[in-house]
């Protein structure tokens, strides 16, 4: 008990900036604040605040301790007020990023089925194309396709994805269908900007071996969904994922090429920091995204 009242003391006086706010909050001299930090010092070996008449300012210890004491109170705080007299609920904060165009289309309208299911929760969605650190930015999951790098991230895979040649019916009857990746240097094709890996050129497998074809004639822009529009509206050939085209496949609108050529499908992921015990907000997040991305019949 000592030992959790320490912790949360030093918790207390960091966020306060000083021993004497925290003895307020608490009701207590600060000297009693005091010598409970001592006593924290003390059993770690480690100095974690350096006080004068003015300031309290953290040790460089001290702040890494403080992240870790922080998210213990926190994950507590979750722990009592996830049981309830009617049993276990989810309750608390939900962080969850992933890409832009795939979280308007798939992560965005499970979020409104998973707060009908769980009302207690509140939900923070951020939709971006840059790589969140989820662990220094205190997220609690992401959505993510293609190539994982970050070892500190557990992943599950959840369901697979390729990249396709589409074109719209008026432009493949105007000038054509291509018949083999070489063809596409006679076309438009449309594409995402210099710093996307797209401009290393499209990827494809000939005879067996991948090939990546770097484009002449292209259209660039770095928001794949006003790609996706140039092609529908006639423009040119775009490289797109299955998951943006396929219901535009499915009406006609779009028009796979090149399908023979396809380069191999890649995963679509949900990443999460390690710990011991999940939450129980993002464990029924991460089934429901689970539970949906595994049926064939959703894709």
């Amino acid at each position: 008990m000592d030992r959790f009242r320490e912790i949360e003391t030093f918790v207390s006086v960091a966020a306060r900036g000083s021993l004497s706010a925290a003895a307020r909050e608490e009701g207590v001299q600060p000297a009693v604040i005091g010598r409970r930090i001592d006593a924290l010092e003390a059993r770690l070996g480690v100095k974690l605040m350096v006080r004068t008449t003015r300031r309290l300012t953290l040790t460089f210890e001290g702040a890494a301790f403080l992240e870790d004491c922080q998210r213990i109170l926190n994950e507590l705080v979750d722990a009592e007020s996830s049981v309830t007299e009617g049993g276990v609920k989810a309750t608390g904060l939900l962080r969850v990023t992933a890409p832009a165009g795939f979280g308007r289309r798939h992560v965005a309208p499970l979020v409104e089925t998973y707060i009908a299911e769980n009302p207690d929760v509140a939900v923070s969605l951020d939709l971006s194309d840059r790589i969140v650190d989820i662990v220094t930015e205190g997220v609690d999951c992401a959505v993510r396709i293609g190539d994982l790098e970050d070892s500190r991230l557990i992943s599950i895979k959840l369901a697979e994805t390729r990249r396709v040649v589409v074109a719209s019916p008026d432009y493949l009857a105007r000038h054509g269908t291509p018949l083999h990746p070489w063809d596409l240097q006679r076309h438009r094709c449309l594409t995402l900007g210099p710093s996307s890996s797209q401009s290393r050129g499209w990827q494809f497998v000939v005879h067996g071996e991948p090939v990546q074809l770097r484009l002449t004639n292209v259209l660039r822009c770095n928001d794949g969904a006003v790609l996706r529009d140039w092609a529908v509206n006639g423009l040119g050939l775009a490289w797109r994922s299955m998951w943006e085209v396929s219901d535009d496949i499915a009406d006609g609108k779009l028009v796979e090429v090149l399908g023979e050529f396809a380069n191999t499908p890649f995963g679509i992921y949900v990443v999460y920091p390690q710990r011991r015990h999940l939450p129980l907000r993002l464990q029924l997040f991460i089934e429901l995204l689970r539970k949906t991305y595994r049926d064939p019949q959703y894709w």
